[in-house]
């Protein structure tokens, strides 16, 4: 399996708020590990504030925000979940065009638990195969997507690879799975 990020720059999308902690900094000390260069892009620069479910978390420091960048300046997305974060970013039209910048190029995307939401709206769900939480499930089906209920989804059917988990429990799965589809 192939894992080396050969120093790739990879884009985490993140809300100001309810960004569910443990889906960012997992996914993040991965890319890490496999020699990417993880970078914070959010809608305000300054921090985030993570949460852990409904609590508190830390906060972290935004490299750019998505006014100030393009899919072209990195080799894939990441896009943790939570409620809030995803909800958030699917409102905002240049958060949602950065992540729809990303299909039309072809880089890969990774999308844990809620995060799939914004990928709704950026309609890039469209004839995929993939996985959230459960609670998305009619709106990835309304949006022409297939939802199935695994660890991992894996989706080659568009002109990227879309990577898919539904909750933390699975984030082993999920950052194998999107260490390889990003070296690849």
């Amino acid at each position: 399996m192939a894992t080396d990020l050969d120093g790739g720059v990879v884009a985490f999308l993140a809300a100001p708020e309810g960004t569910e902690q443990v889906e960012l900094t997992e996914p993040w000390a991965a890319v890490e590990k496999a020699g990417g260069r993880p970078q914070l892009v959010s809608t305000q620069s300054g921090q985030i504030q993570g949460l852990n479910h409904l609590d508190k978390g830390d906060t972290f420091t935004v490299h750019a925000t998505v006014e100030d960048v393009s899919a072209a300046d990195f080799a894939g997305l990441v896009l943790p979940g939570g409620v809030a974060n995803p909800d958030f970013l699917r409102t905002v039209p240049r958060a949602v065009a950065f992540a729809k910048e990303f299909f039309d190029s072809g880089k890969p995307v990774a999308a844990i638990c809620h995060a799939p939401w914004t990928l709704v709206e950026a309609d890039a769900v469209r004839g995929r195969r993939l996985t959230s939480f459960p609670s998305l499930r009619t709106d990835i089906a309304n949006a022409g997507g297939e939802w199935v209920d695994e660890e991992v989804v894996v989706c080659s059917a568009g002109p990227n690879k879309l990577v898919t988990s539904r909750k933390p429990d699975d984030i082993p799965a999920f950052n194998d799975a999107l260490l390889t589809a990003f070296a690849e």
